[in-house]
């Protein structure tokens, strides 16, 4: 089974920009998070998202549980008040007994018999083999990882919307990046069109920047549809009606996402609620066996009643005689029909490998998870130094090639070429910062972060 000590202990430290370093698992999401809008989103989520909310109910189902098993451990006690009556046959045993019998020296037993009673009953099972405290230490434990649960809810949540929030910001560059270049494509065309009337250029070239001008349009309105897109999610997420999404997104590519900047100690991956989950899953797990062993073995059950019986009202005061008790202790258990029981016990010890296995994939996952991320986060801002580089060269190449073309020593394709490449330069440029952001809020996650 992997253990979270198996890992590599590294010393590592998180670091936010005009913040100190310091540890992710106990790190709060909104010192983690710098940017006021997306905090407000959070916040939002927190309060409104659906399935949040469902999680709570099941930590309150969880909570009831515990109550009802400990209810099982106490005597149930009960009281009762009722009436009745009864009309036995002449010739039988009880109505010649009650024909031949006098309540007071010269009234009979009255036919039909009134019922009348006043009485206190209680049941109790002893737990003389712990089935029941098992199974209250059960409840709580499934209690406890439903709260991790919502925990593991919580930090997940928190991710989703801040990886959707940088999304939205990568597409609302991208789409300034596409305008912008739109408008570089339609100066070149105007220029082009005049070179074709002074017969220097040739419909074909014009033809070809024109078909450039409207694929970027095209790409224009295929960004459009997808920040609409992420906008109805992130809304999903906070649990609203479609909205504008608050947003500040002229400094996206001067931003620094927070990062990882040497490594962790394996003991962080314990604070992932997903694991803490699973081990009180398995702990649940193992009781329910201990539950299913004890219902091969006899149960002690203890039952007592005391109260005040008569046939007719007013002698329900009178002592001793309309009193009522008893008491009985019973010892019964399954002699033949004993197939439901041992299924019910072999179901309970798969179950508990289940939980087992579900626990060491469930550390397995956190480990790859941490381990991809750290490698992402180094890749990434390395793919992001090289990629500004690029972008710095292809910029300049544009005015290289314009005045190239202006002076006919560059034909329209080289041109043409050099302004698509600039493009796909630029939006893989924004698309490697939207990485990098999603790469420090997964590696938070990961490492179960502050939900607080």
């Amino acid at each position: 089974m992997v253990q979270p000590s198996a890992l590599t202990s590294v010393p590592g430290r998180y670091n936010r920009e005009g913040g100190d370093s310091t540890n992710g698992a106990a790190l709060s999401w909104r010192d983690y998070f710098a940017d006021k809008h997306l905090v407000s989103l959070i916040d939002t989520a927190l309060v409104n998202n659906q399935e949040l909310q469902i999680t709570l109910q099941e930590i309150e189902i969880a909570r009831n549980d515990i109550r009802f098993r400990h209810g099982q451990l106490s005597p149930s006690v009960g009281a009762k008040i009722g009436v009745g009556v009864e009309k036995v046959g002449r010739y039988t045993s009880q109505g010649a007994g009650d024909a031949s019998t006098e309540i007071i020296p010269g009234k009979a037993v009255p036919d039909p018999l009134m019922d009348y009673g006043a009485v206190m009953y209680a049941n109790w099972e002893v737990d003389i083999w712990k089935k029941l405290h098992n199974a209250k230490k059960a409840a709580v434990a499934r209690y406890l990882s439903t709260v991790e649960g919502k925990n593991f809810v919580l930090t997940n949540l928190i991710a989703e919307v801040a990886n959707s929030y940088y999304e939205l910001l990568a597409l609302d560059n991208q789409l300034a990046i596409v305008r912008q270049n739109i408008s570089l494509q339609k100066n070149a065309l105007d220029i082009l069109k005049v070179q074709k009337e002074a017969a220097r250029a040739t419909e074909l070239a014009v033809q070809k920047f024109q078909a450039e001008v409207l694929n970027s349009q095209a790409l224009e309105f295929e960004i459009r549809q997808r920040i609409t897109e992420t906008e109805n999610k992130l809304n999903f997420l906070l649990g609203r009606y479609p909205q504008e999404i608050p947003r500040d997104t002229g400094s996206f590519l001067t931003m620094r996402p927070s990062v990882v900047s040497v490594g962790i100690p394996s003991q962080l991956l314990v604070n992932r609620p997903d694991i803490k989950k699973a081990e009180f899953e398995l702990a649940a797990a193992k009781l329910d066996v201990k539950v299913a062993r004890a219902e091969f073995y006899p149960a002690f059950d203890i039952s007592a009643a005391l109260g005040f019986q008569a046939f007719k009202p007013s002698y329900l005061v009178k002592f001793p005689e309309s009193i009522l008790y008893s008491l009985a202790g019973d010892l019964a258990g399954p002699l033949i029909n004993r197939n439901a029981i041992k299924a019910e016990f072999k179901n309970a010890n798969a179950r508990q490998l289940q939980a087992m296995y579900d626990y060491e994939r469930t550390i397995l996952n956190a480990y790859l998870e941490v381990s991809t991320a750290l490698s992402s986060i180094k890749n990434l801002e390395k793919q992001y130094s090289l990629k500004s580089e690029e972008v710095a060269a292809l910029t300049r190449s544009i005015d290289i090639s314009n005045d190239l073309f202006s002076a006919a020593r560059a034909d329209y394709l080289e041109v043409l070429l050099t302004q698509r490449d600039v493009l796909e330069s630029k939006l893989e440029l924004v698309e490697t910062k939207m990485q990098q952001f999603k790469a420090a809020t997964n590696i938070y996650r990961d490492l179960g972060g502050g939900w607080n």
